[in-house]
């Protein structure tokens, strides 16, 4: 546990960097130099250009259809991602059997637990950090989309709905469905692990906390897709745990047997 918490720790450390680099400011052209620029942030842009060129000038159209192409791109990832997070979670039970035989904390004592806790892992064919390599390959993409869309200057200039896309939502409308999708998606995801894992269910409420904070200081633009992705994600889990998330909301696949 402390591994991961460490690496999501790095992970938003990472996120902290590259959203705060300086030339988040700087707009992106053909010519922006660097690897960055070159192959994440101008292409991404570019297709969003493109789109809206092809939707009558309509950016935030154009963002909508970026994200679904970004989402169904990574959604390999994102399936082997859910696997290894089952994989793991079917083996918890056996893991806390482990960690109450050796609850002392003595070192042999801890060594005997590392060495047992490897051995279960082998056993089901478990790699503990299977499920953040996706998430590693997933975060330059996700990254450079959100430089794309901060840093295209055509978006700031348009509008989409009932809000200006290069302005924070007037009415909050965006960040709080951002923030309750977030919410959703996440509670999909952890269904019936919340008490296996007390850290992640923190997460549950921390991280929509975020996305609401951020999405009312930034563009409406990043909420949007903030929100287009989310609901992509909330239909993508439903399909992949739907028969978990029925278990955990009391009624079995299948319907209960009497």
């Amino acid at each position: 546990m402390k591994k991961r918490i460490l690496l999501f720790s790095t992970l938003i450390a990472l996120l902290l960097l590259l959203t705060g680099c300086t030339e988040i400011n700087e707009p992106i052209t053909a010519e922006s130099e660097g690897i960055w620029n070159s192959y994440f942030v101008y292409p991404l842009s570019w297709l969003i250009t493109y789109f809206a060129e092809l939707t009558n000038e309509n950016y935030g159209l154009a963002i909508i259809i970026v994200t679904l192409i970004i989402r169904f791109a990574i959604l390999p990832l994102m399936i082997k991602q859910t696997k290894s997070s089952k994989a793991m979670q079917a083996i918890q039970p056996e893991l806390m059997e482990l960690r109450n035989k050796y609850s002392s904390k003595d070192q042999k004592t801890q060594q005997k637990l590392q060495q047992e806790t490897m051995a279960l892992f082998q056993k089901h064919g478990v790699n503990p950090l299977a499920g953040c390599m996706p998430l590693l390959i997933q975060m330059p993409i996700l990254i450079g989309f959100y430089h794309a869309i901060m840093r295209t200057e055509e978006i700031s200039t348009h509008n989409f709905l009932w809000f200006d896309l290069g302005e924070a939502d007037p009415y909050f409308i965006l960040p709080l469905v951002a923030g309750a999708t977030t919410f959703i998606q996440q509670k999909m995801m952890m269904a019936g692990t919340e008490n296996l894992n007390p850290q992640m269910a923190m997460m549950l409420w921390i991280m929509p906390i975020m996305i609401i904070i951020f999405a009312i200081t930034f563009p409406a633009a990043l909420s949007l897709y903030w929100v287009v992705g989310n609901l992509f994600m909330i239909v993508q889990t439903y399909f992949i745990k739907g028969p978990e998330l029925k278990a955990a909301a009391g009624k079995p696949a299948g319907g209960a047997k009497k």
